[in-house]
């Protein structure tokens, strides 16, 4: 591609949050201008208080390792979150091009592209939007996954990958509820045969992941409940599952399920709200979703969502010109 031996990687600019990190990280590789360059920003005060809201002396509001950059600003940076998005207007202002990811709540003139989710209400000629969230998922990602885990493969069949994130505004479960999720899908491996996969979050209540390990000690699993349990086997979970059920809390969790090949099913769907509500209404409108809670019957025919790729080649098309 011409514009690969034009414009150099993009750096990534975050506040470390893994959620962001990982749409700006999955937005500058799907760009395939080579290896990101990669920036925890330290904000301070006041700045960090009113980003994105532009303060003088910004470029020295979010660390030493931003101060550098904004010296010598890169030709193109991608960022994720609000305080990227007040890091990323600086570097705009030094000639940079750059694309801020997730709604910065002021208006969308201030970066070169924006990129929101549908269920979101931003729009603009600058604002590009897409269902779910960006994500590394593909067929690629996926065979990476099976080959870092290939022991997974001795696990009975089918297996149902579990991910478990946490309560949010939008999506107020509670534990008693959650707990009950885990022995429906545990009664009904026992019923069927097959194992689970599963892997919980940094906002998983702690209580919980002692009652998913005691709700599945009686079957074939894997559980990844924190760091104490070695390296996160994320990618082999979807890699390997023959299903996947996701609780209802995070769309990034729900875009990455949906972006595999498998049936996909949400717990405590109706407990969803606002935006994770509608969220979940589109994809059932696009059929990524089971109609009925753990009811696993397809026509076999699934269209994974991955609109990583589409997002990608839109930036290239504005920004990336040849």
């Amino acid at each position: 591609m011409p514009y690969v031996k034009r414009w150099s990687p993009p750096w990534t600019i975050t506040d470390g949050r893994a959620g962001n990190v990982r749409q700006a990280v999955a937005l500058a590789s799907a760009l395939k201008l080579g290896a990101h360059r990669p920036l925890v920003l330290s904000p301070r005060a006041p700045w960090r208080w009113l980003a994105p809201r532009w303060l003088p002396g910004m470029a020295h509001g979010y660390g030493e390792a931003f101060t550098a950059l904004a010296a010598a600003p890169p030709a193109l940076a991608i960022g994720c979150g609000r305080q990227a998005a007040g890091a990323l207007r600086e570097l705009r202002r030094h000639g940079s091009k750059v694309v801020q990811i997730l709604d910065p709540r002021i208006g969308a003139r201030h970066w070169d592209l924006v990129v929101v989710p549908e269920h979101d209400t931003l729009r603009g000629g600058n604002v590009l939007t897409l269902l779910g969230s960006l994500n590394p998922v593909n067929d690629d990602w996926l065979a990476c996954g099976r080959a870092a885990f290939a022991s997974f493969s001795e696990l009975p069949g089918p297996r149902t990958a579990l991910l478990v994130g946490g309560p949010t505004p939008h999506a107020p479960w509670h534990e008693p509820d959650m707990v009950q999720v885990f022995q429906q899908v545990a009664a009904q491996v026992r019923a069927e045969g097959g194992s689970l996969l599963a892997t919980t979050s940094r906002r998983t209540p702690a209580a919980l992941v002692g009652a998913l390990r005691s709700a599945f000690a009686d079957l074939p699993h894997v559980i990844w409940g924190d760091g104490g349990d070695g390296v996160n086997p994320y990618a082999g979970l979807l890699g390997w599952a023959n299903r996947v059920v996701v609780s209802p809390d995070s769309v990034n969790l729900l875009s990455e399920a949906c972006a595999t090949r498998m049936p996909v099913s949400v717990a405590l769907a109706t407990q969803a709200q606002g935006r994770m509500a509608r969220f979940q209404r589109a994809l059932h409108e696009r059929g990524r979703l089971q109609t009925r809670w753990l009811d696993w019957h397809t026509d076999g025919r699934i269209e994974p969502l991955r609109e990583t790729a589409r997002i990608a080649a839109q930036v290239r098309e504005r920004l990336l010109p040849v």
